[in-house]
């Protein structure tokens, strides 16, 4: 599958069948956010792998985290802000987005998880405190029985079109796109 294809494919997956991601996909998963481009090549940023259900469990408290409990894997992306104060949380979410292109390429689904008490998943993971938790992703299987949160979020939120984000030279001046 090509990147643009990885692009098109691409959603948030909140259902997940039980089933562990093969660890050859976990290593391209992570090999993708290492490669990532980071800021003066400060690669201020560290991962977490969380496979143990009981901690998924404890990940899960936030309004909108439930479904970690049954997800098989949750990567917990951190951002060292000691190492790049202002760029951080950019380094890492680049990285992040590297993570579910690789994940979506290799037939996975994820989902960006922003629903959380960063001092309790601090707590559970006994992170340091030069690391921020910048955002949880969930990675597994999709399953075939769709959310529905899922359902509902793709029938009232549909994706713009090119025409409504995308200005030219100024903001709101209409952009002319031709593909030739």
């Amino acid at each position: 599958m090509d990147v643009f294809e990885a692009i098109e494919k691409c959603r948030s997956i909140r259902n997940y069948e039980p089933t562990p991601v093969p660890k050859e996909k976990l290593e391209k998963i992570l090999e993708a956010a290492r490669l990532a481009p980071s800021a003066s090549n400060r690669q201020p940023r560290h991962f977490i792998v969380v496979t143990d259900a009981e901690k998924r469990k404890a990940l899960s408290g936030g309004m909108f985290a439930k479904f970690l409990r049954q997800s098989p894997m949750v990567i917990v992306a951190c951002g060292d802000e000691k190492t790049a104060p202002e760029w951080y949380a950019i380094d890492v979410a680049i990285a992040v987005e590297n993570m579910v292109l690789a994940a979506t390429g290799e037939g996975l689904g994820t989902c960006w998880i922003g629903s959380f008490d960063e001092n309790q998943v601090r707590d559970i993971l006994r992170i340091p405190k030069n690391l921020r938790v910048i955002v949880l992703l969930a990675v597994g299987y999709p399953s075939d029985k769709e959310s529905l949160t899922s359902k509902v979020l793709r029938v009232v939120r549909k994706r713009k079109s090119l025409d409504e984000i995308v200005s030219s030279e100024e903001y709101g001046k209409a952009c002319q796109l031709s593909l030739q």
